[in-house]
């Protein structure tokens, strides 16, 4: 799934040409953005900013937000799918959290039930314990899996979803996948939470979830998911241990929504991505730009989805 990841990377961005000094149009009057999230997260973080991105840009006149939180984006899936698979306003936060969760918990909703716009970023995992813990390194967290799995609990996202899986990676790593113990969260503040607590031994979210912990001192950053350093964080990798993977978010719209329709979607997302606005959140929360849609984006996702369930079953992840 992370090589799917790195190689999706790859694709180019579309480009839309314009007159010189033509006017841009607003494309969508009034749009809802679905966030299968609880507010404060990376999808509401990611899926609001967006929405003040469209603003800016002139692409909407107005964006409403609706939070729909729950087992890894699943609840919001299914609502979504339900309420919205024919509207034409309305577009549904996803990623590789969503397509994991999909995995683990076999819904009757699936992502085969809703149609992908544009991928538009992507953010590493960070691993990170308790200010004062014992562990100092990656391979420390990795030889105490080995001697005690069960009282080395991990913190992180919902079942199945980016944090899990990577907790899974570190438990294969240790040896020691069936004695993986870890504890899902509804968002990166219980996960801190629970790391200062003491009720887990480390946890794995993104940066900017951590970020506050990080810099007032609660928490100390071990390592990150990526195969270079990342904001003076050490890769997990280049200390020894190997594992990496990359966390990926977009936007989906209904099954139902006309290709026409769907086409004045993507193009508003894409204008977007272009605004000063949205530029400034991608660097401010220490984001990378991800962008690819079209058929790029479809075939993507389609393998993304066709890899999650045997990567599930490898690191014997549980719900």
């Amino acid at each position: 799934m992370a090589g799917a990841a790195a190689a999706g990377g790859a694709g180019p961005a579309l480009l839309w040409p314009r007159l010189a000094g033509a006017a841009e149009p607003q494309l969508v009057s009034k749009l809802r953005i679905v966030i299968p999230a609880n507010e404060g997260g990376g999808w509401d973080q990611t899926g609001r900013a967006l929405g003040a991105a469209l603003l800016a840009s002139g692409a909407a006149g107005e964006v409403v937000y609706e939070n729909i939180g729950g087992k890894g984006g699943t609840i919001g899936l299914a609502k979504y799918v339900e309420k919205y698979d024919a509207d034409p306003d309305t577009l549904l936060m996803s990623g590789m959290v969503m397509v994991g969760a999909v995995a683990l918990q076999k819904p009757a909703v699936t992502m085969a039930q809703v149609a992908p716009v544009a991928r538009l970023t992507s953010d590493y995992e960070v691993v990170a314990v308790k200010a004062d813990s014992p562990i100092k390194t990656p391979k420390d967290l990795i030889a105490q899996l080995r001697a005690d799995a069960a009282r080395t609990v991990i913190a992180g996202g919902s079942a199945g979803g980016v944090d899990h899986m990577y907790a899974g990676m570190l438990a294969r790593v240790a040896g020691n996948t069936a004695g993986l113990v870890y504890q899902p969260y509804p968002g990166g503040a219980q996960v801190v939470e629970a790391l200062a607590t003491g009720k887990a031994v480390a946890g794995i979210s993104g940066f900017s979830e951590f970020s506050a912990g990080l810099s007032n001192g609660t928490l100390r950053a071990i390592g990150v998911s990526s195969k270079r350093p990342f904001l003076g964080i050490p890769s997990v990798r280049e200390q020894g241990v190997d594992a990496d993977l990359a966390n990926w978010r977009g936007v989906l719209t209904g099954k139902k929504v006309t290709a026409e329709r769907r086409a004045v979607l993507l193009e508003a997302v894409h204008r977007a991505t272009m605004a000063d606005v949205w530029q400034k959140t991608i660097k401010r929360n220490n984001w990378d730009a991800y962008w690819m849609a079209g058929k790029d984006f479809e075939s993507f996702l389609e393998l993304d989805l066709a890899m999650a369930g045997p990567m599930i079953y490898l690191l014997k992840l549980k719900a």
